[in-house]
């Protein structure tokens, strides 16, 4: 699932425009994590690891810097999260994040894109339980066992681990971030993450066919394009053709 995790990073940035957006994306995120647990990410660390992340995504400065800004002086909109479920082609379970000022707009917006692109936004619970909240790692790497090993040592519950075209991935609870990333960098302090993140990994993958994923992209795409949605997970893997 390591390699799917990936691609779904991706999607997200596939032209300057698209760039754009994600900017967009971190500031409000960071704004909201920022008002609710503190601006020093020392004592945020969902802050953190979400500056972490915004720089590793090559945000620039000016963006965290105002979103911190607007945090601290109290000022902006008031955004909350908001979690739409659905269906997409082919039968694939989807999770869609928001964070929004305006509840009805959101999910109306959420809506039309599953009804345009051949899905259906479902109830609440609907495809969640079919996910689990974890922490995922990836980096470059040859020996898996070596860090399952190390990651063992430090008494972490680790839920996967798997080696593809030498990239190591490692799934374990989201309460375990930072013991993770703790136990990796003490390990091997050269460690460069190309993946860091606290994700909805599926428990299962659903294959779709050349017309579905066709359908399925361009349901992605026009999610991606909701300024109120901040991530999408999905279980679906195209099929390979023989």
């Amino acid at each position: 699932m390591g390699r799917a995790y990936q691609n779904k990073k991706v999607d997200m940035a596939k032209t300057a425009g698209a760039k754009t957006k994600v900017y967009s994306k971190y500031g409000r995120e960071i704004y909201v994590i920022a008002k609710n647990g503190g601006t020093d990410p020392d004592g945020n660390l969902s802050l953190r690891r979400l500056i972490d992340n915004a720089k590793k995504d090559q945000v620039p400065a000016h963006v965290i810097k105002n979103a911190l800004e607007k945090a601290e002086g109290g000022i902006g909109e008031d955004f909350v999260s908001a979690r739409y479920e659905g269906f997409g082609p082919g039968g694939c379970m989807i999770i869609v994040d928001c964070l929004t000022d305006n509840n009805n707009r959101t999910y109306n917006d959420v809506r039309q894109c599953f009804v345009k692109n051949g899905g259906k936004i479902a109830v609440p619970g609907a495809v969640a339980h079919m996910f689990d909240h974890q922490a995922v790692f990836a980096f470059k790497g040859d020996d898996e066992d070596a860090i399952l090993e190390a990651l063992m040592e430090a008494d972490i519950d680790v839920s996967d681990i798997e080696l593809e075209d030498g990239i190591i991935t490692v799934l374990a609870p989201h309460t375990e971030f930072f013991k993770i990333k703790t136990a990796l960098t003490a390990s091997n302090p050269d460690i460069t993450f190309e993946v860091e993140d606290i994700s909805q990994e599926p428990q299962t993958l659903a294959t779709i066919g050349a017309e579905d994923a066709e359908l399925f992209e361009a349901l992605l795409d026009a999610l991606n394009d909701c300024d109120d949605v901040q991530k999408v997970y999905h279980n679906a893997e195209p099929e390979v053709s023989a």
